[in-house]
């Protein structure tokens, strides 16, 4: 392949701005069809978008000859059934986050691309993003020194269940954790490597919908660095939060997962730094993914990889745990 020949499966929100319009901007790649359940729907994001084709069918799109690679933007509920049908295709897929449900689909999606030598990397483009890169430089070249602990706050009000597909376990593996978490566990485990052992607590506090609104979740690496996260989507507007601090033998850094600035504080000095809004959030991933699929760099997101944080998710929601 010279180019990337993009089909979208759910051409929904997540594609309006976030990703969609990015497929077109990046070298060597172009966006040819869509794909909606809803016809009308897909319809009019393809008229919108200059999209020549449109499905409201996936399988269609997956064999559309025209089209050369896929981009998955469904709910999770959907993403292990429309990865396996284009690896099957053999198309390289290019798959939301989180990657699936749970960590055994996840498994069976990464063997069928291994299975079948098929190229699968998953959406968890804030790695790719240039703040992100830099708090990763700082932190390789010790800038705060060794990394002791890392603390980290997600806290929301609750929103409402209605046609909310997010809080509805059954389509999103879990409630607005499994929407969100899977950004920032992936930022710590490509800040810090793999777990050697992660438990936690997910509890449904305010009972508006069936998933858990508050999951509480510890990590120990296998660097030794621990981590301690709470995420709660059912506290006031006022104590809305979204803060990581990551702490070293002689400093700090903190930031938003979410926002476009941190700040390195070192024996007491703080440095701000701030980055620019991208207008397209997933176009420097789309980047990578483009010239890994045309054999021009590397996996920026392997399943191997995206499989760390579904195993961390797992872990920190999961019933069966002991009790005392």
């Amino acid at each position: 392949m010279d180019n990337i020949k993009w089909g979208i499966i759910g051409c929904g929100d997540v594609t309006e701005v976030k990703s969609g319009p990015a497929f077109n901007k990046v070298p060597n790649s172009s966006l040819v069809a869509v794909m909606r359940r809803d016809a009308t729907k897909a319809e009019d994001y393809a008229r919108r978008h200059g999209v020549p084709k449109w499905y409201d069918n996936a399988e269609a799109l997956i064999n559309d000859p025209a089209v050369n690679a896929v981009y998955i933007a469904t709910p999770p509920l959907q993403h292990e059934e429309y990865t396996l049908q284009c690896i099957q295709a053999r198309k390289p897929v290019y798959v939301e986050k989180p990657m699936t449900l749970n960590t055994e689909s996840a498994y069976r999606m990464q063997e069928a691309a291994i299975r079948h030598n098929v190229k699968l990397t998953i959406a968890h483009y804030r790695r790719a993003q240039p703040m992100f890169r830099k708090i990763k430089a700082l932190l390789e070249e010790k800038a705060i020194g060794d990394i002791r602990f890392v603390s980290l706050q997600m806290l929301q009000p609750p929103v409402s269940p209605e046609a909310n597909w997010r809080v509805d376990p059954a389509v999103s593996g879990g409630g607005l954790f499994h929407d969100l978490a899977p950004h920032q566990l992936d930022l710590m485990t490509w800040f810090f490597g793999r777990a050697r052992s992660a438990t936690g607590i997910a509890r449904n506090q305010a009972k508006m919908y069936r998933a858990d609104d508050l999951v509480s979740g510890n990590i120990l690496f296998e660097n030794g660095i621990v981590f301690n996260g709470v995420w709660c989507f059912s506290v006031g507007a006022a104590d809305k939060a979204d803060v990581c601090e990551i702490t070293g033998s002689r400093g700090k850094i903190r930031f938003p997962v979410f926002g476009h600035s941190f700040t390195l504080s070192i024996n007491g000095v703080e440095q701000l730094f701030p980055f620019d809004p991208l207008p397209h959030v997933q176009q420097p991933m789309i980047e990578q993914v483009t010239a890994f699929f045309l054999d021009k760099g590397p996996n920026p997101c392997s399943a191997e990889e995206a499989i760390l944080s579904m195993q961390l998710m797992d872990s920190f929601t999961k019933k069966d745990k002991m009790i005392f």
